[in-house]
């Protein structure tokens, strides 16, 4: 290999580690909150019962869903008039800072109803930031890419994301294994919160490091850009945002199910110990971030949507057998149904980055893919946890949380089946956009 080529592979490399430290940070809070909450509804809800606390817990991560949208606006305007770099290296170190504040916040037996009020706070900020960094690390991994490495490039998203729950669920059975359970609850749980901070320092270093992505400076360079990607978006390319909205609702519920809400379901209503759920949790993500890259190369040369189509099909038909099977009781149903939610949900990880990438040209894309996904996961992903508990609790049935899944699974099965061609954008390459007074891509 020459030096020249060894640069190029060294500097794209470099772009995977920088893009997606952020999208660790980002699903590594989210994996925290879904695996300790139990513990953090005992330190900020300690003057409820145990169902109620959990409820509350589950609440404020849902409201807290509420910023995204603003972010994305915001962030993605800013991204696609300002440069890609700039504001992912704004996001990351905010989401890390908020992050690492949730895990020093005073509990409400030292504050009172303060605690949980700063606990939104902290929510709150958290998802600000986090509304530019998933759209714009999906834009920014599929500008960066070499060509017919797209979709390869833009799946190192859906791996961080699976990764990062990986890292948590290895340090939740780390912290259940040598410490009580007084101990976790009481002050263990903030620490893996603490490790935020120096992750994102790292990732804005990285970041801050970074060329701006090729295609955007060709944008800039050509006078490409446009004053106002929101409006365009919304008066030239709505057709795509509505497709990314309805691709993202099925990965959206089936991922904060999996991460959000599945770890205190096996443990309050399947009956696991603490230990045997994080186990589970760790197979099934591991086998899930595994096979991620596969399904992700496999897309640039058979297109993205037999990837999108096989993936909520799956969800439409195996989560109700799957929510069978883990509440019929024991560790190896609850371990088998686990590995098996991961990997139905891996195909739509590896794949729906990219699929929303090539539905905008390079002058909207940031905004087009940030508001698309930042919108649903608002509605849909923070509310998820929330609406299943509450399903559990008023119906008294341990699957009726999959009915909810499946239903969403549908709307995204005839978004997958709508794109265009039987390839849906397979290899396409993303090209700089034309400037948005022309007419509209297709969808």
């Amino acid at each position: 290999m020459s030096s020249t080529a060894h640069d190029i592979d060294t500097s794209r490399s470099r772009v995977i580690t920088a893009i997606a430290i952020g999208n660790f940070v980002e699903w590594f809070e989210f994996g925290l909150y879904g695996y300790f909450a139990v513990s953090i509804s005992t330190t900020f809800f300690s003057g409820k019962s145990a169902g109620t606390a959990l409820i509350s817990t589950f609440m404020l991560f849902g409201i807290a869903f509420v910023s995204r949208p603003v972010g994305a606006i915001l962030f993605g305007r800013y991204g696609d008039r300002v440069g890609r770099r700039a504001a992912l290296s704004i996001s990351i170190i905010g989401m890390s800072i908020a992050t690492f504040l949730l895990g020093v916040l005073p509990g409400d037996q030292t504050v009172g109803l303060l605690a949980p009020v700063l606990l939104l706070l902290t929510r709150l900020a958290q998802g600000f930031f986090a509304g530019a960094e998933m759209g714009g690390a999906v834009t920014a991994l599929a500008e960066y890419a070499p060509p017919g490495r797209r979709g390869f490039y833009s799946g190192w998203n859906g791996f961080t994301q699976l990764m990062a729950q990986v890292f948590a669920a290895l340090i939740g059975t780390l912290l259940t294994s040598v410490l009580t359970p007084a101990a976790l609850n009481g002050w263990g749980w903030r620490i893996p919160f603490l490790l935020a901070l120096p992750l994102g320092l790292l990732g804005l270093y990285l970041r801050t490091k970074l060329a701006e992505s090729p295609e955007f400076a060709a944008a800039a360079h050509a006078r490409e850009t446009t004053r106002s990607p929101l409006s365009d978006v919304l008066r030239l390319h709505w057709r795509a945002l509505l497709k990314v909205c309805g691709l993202t609702i099925g990965l959206t519920t089936t991922t904060y199910m999996l991460v959000g809400f599945f770890p205190s379901y096996l443990v309050k209503t399947v009956g696991l110990t603490s230990r045997q759920m994080f186990a589970a949790m760790l197979i099934g993500l591991t086998v899930a971030a595994v096979l991620v890259p596969v399904w992700a190369r496999l897309s640039d040369t058979y297109g993205r949507k037999p990837f999108l189509v096989g993936g909520t099909l799956a969800v439409v038909l195996l989560t109700i057998p799957l929510f069978y099977l883990a509440s019929s009781g024991g560790f190896g149903s609850a371990l088998t149904a686990s590995v098996a939610v991961a990997v139905v949900l891996s195909p739509l990880l590896a794949v729906q980055g990219i699929a929303a990438a090539e539905l905008f040209p390079t002058a909207v894309r940031f905004t087009g893919v940030s508001i698309g996904i930042s919108v649903v996961i608002s509605l849909m992903g923070g509310s998820t946890p929330l609406v299943l508990e509450a399903l559990v609790q008023a119906t008294g049935s341990s699957v009726v949380p999959a009915v909810y899944i499946t239903a969403a699974g549908l709307l995204s099965l005839v978004a997958a089946l709508l794109l265009k061609g039987k390839r849906g954008a397979a290899a396409a390459e993303v090209q700089p956009g034309t400037a948005t007074t022309t007419a509209p891509t297709s969808p």
